[in-house]
């Protein structure tokens, strides 16, 4: 999976290329140049459709990154955090005890507060619902249902491999109808639910299962028309991922990941020493006040 910048320029402009590396040639338009003139504009919806599919996988599975960053960072960093805080707090209600002093009694009530603040909304519901309703986990307690965490920030290559080709092969943009578009949509979002999970096991069955299943005609159209309005919803399609990508490159998370490209999962280790390193420096400093008094 391609980083930050490379979201978003290389499958993009991959939408260009079929049109440049696709002329005319005697073995398509044949000796009496009988093509028919939707050829050529079929060719190029076809390459469009797949040049999009291609853009719309790197850009999940960035997204499927950057959630499964977030959530191991909270589950693996945030005890580390919480006991920061209440060192923080600690520290500062002994220099207050220390010295009596107004400001000092201030900044150790603000601290204090920092380690239990008023829940807001957000807070009450956070690690249960995201802006797409319960998360995985909220719904597996609330339905019995067992449920597996992201092991890793980045699933494995074979998970990797599995879901490109899943997608490619079921992706919805493929459907030349609303029901088999409808049958795609489903069948995508267990691809997307399993690969967020790196579940090899499961792609593998879905992979099996798509294969059995029914293969829809491919129809080709047969008015410019229709083909040209394609090819305009597939632009249209573009500017909206590109939006997408943009938002999750400059997002907090995504910003975090830029600093490891080639191994995020280590990136939370380097956190995690960094902040070890801190407690250390805070429960030393903690040794020293109280040991003054």
């Amino acid at each position: 999976m391609a980083y930050a910048g490379r979201v978003t320029s290389p499958e993009a402009d991959q939408s260009h290329q079929p049109h440049e590396s696709q002329p005319e040639s005697p073995s398509r338009t044949g000796a009496a140049g009988d093509e028919r003139p939707e050829a050529r504009l079929e060719r190029a919806v076809r390459a469009a459709e797949q040049a999009l599919i291609e853009f719309e996988i790197a850009v999940e599975t960035f997204r499927v990154e950057v959630e499964n960053f977030s959530r191991l960072h909270h589950q693996k960093l945030g005890p580390m955090y919480a006991r920061l805080d209440e060192l923080d707090a600690q520290i500062a209600e002994a220099k207050a005890a220390r010295t009596g002093d107004p400001e000092d009694v201030r900044a150790a009530h603000e601290a204090r507060a920092r380690v239990m603040p008023m829940p807001g909304v957000e807070e009450l519901f956070h690690g249960w619902m995201g802006s797409e309703g319960l998360f995985p986990e909220a719904e597996a307690m609330l339905t019995d249902r067992p449920v597996r965490p992201p092991e890793r920030v980045r699933p494995s290559e074979e998970a990797r491999k599995l879901y490109r080709e899943l997608a490619r092969k079921a992706h919805p943009d493929l459907a030349r109808d609303e029901e088999e578009r409808k049958r795609r949509d489903e069948f995508i979002a267990r691809v997307n639910a399993a690969y967020g999970r790196g579940d090899e096991a499961l792609l593998r069955e879905l992979s099996q299962e798509w294969e059995a299943g029914p293969v829809p005609e491919d129809r080709r159209a047969d008015r410019s028309e229709e083909l040209y309005a394609r090819l305009e919803w597939l632009a249209r399609r573009k500017e909206l991922l590109t939006l997408v990508a943009r938002e999750l490159e400059e997002g907090a998370i995504g910003a975090m990941l830029r600093l490891a490209p080639d191994d995020p999962d280590r990136l939370l280790d380097e956190i995690a020493e960094q902040l070890l390193a801190q407690v250390a420096e805070r429960e030393t400093e903690l040794g020293r006040l109280l040991g003054q008094g």
